[in-house]
């Protein structure tokens, strides 16, 4: 019995060794304080920037009120490695703009439905500042 017990606490002792040194050599990060987020997230109004990004892999959902059926999309990012997209879906959950946030300009989402939009920030091994806004005309 004293025999099953050691090798039961032994292997549970290496499993958890184990998750802990995969955890530590961890190559990603999630956003933190030290990113500096900030969100605008009114009716005709978003907007959303992070700083200071090392190696940050993580997908952030918000839902937006856009009362029109387009929204002007303005991309001013500098990825220094990684990646970053941004997708938004309209009201009715079709897709309507979808890119990537090292590609900094201006451009407009296809027309959708007004409603509650949806938009996804997807950020793999980021590291760099991101920002963008979109705006209903």
């Amino acid at each position: 019995m004293l025999q099953t017990t050691r090798k039961l606490w032994l292997s549970r002792s290496v499993l958890f060794g184990a998750l802990l040194l995969a955890m530590s050599c961890s190559d990603t990060n999630v956003l933190g304080p030290g990113n500096q987020l900030e969100l605008v997230n009114e009716v005709g109004t978003f907007a959303w920037q992070v700083t200071a990004l090392d190696k940050v892999s993580q997908t952030l959902t918000y839902s937006w009120t856009n009362n029109g059926t387009v929204a002007n999309v303005n991309k001013s990012s500098s990825l220094n490695s990684g990646s970053a997209t941004v997708r938004v879906t309209d009201g009715a959950g079709v897709e309507v703009h979808s890119g990537s946030l090292s590609q900094n300009g201006t451009s407009q989402t296809s027309a959708g439905t007004a409603g509650t939009w949806t938009v996804t920030v997807v950020m793999n091994g980021a590291t760099g500042a991101l920002n963008f806004r979109l705006e209903t005309p």
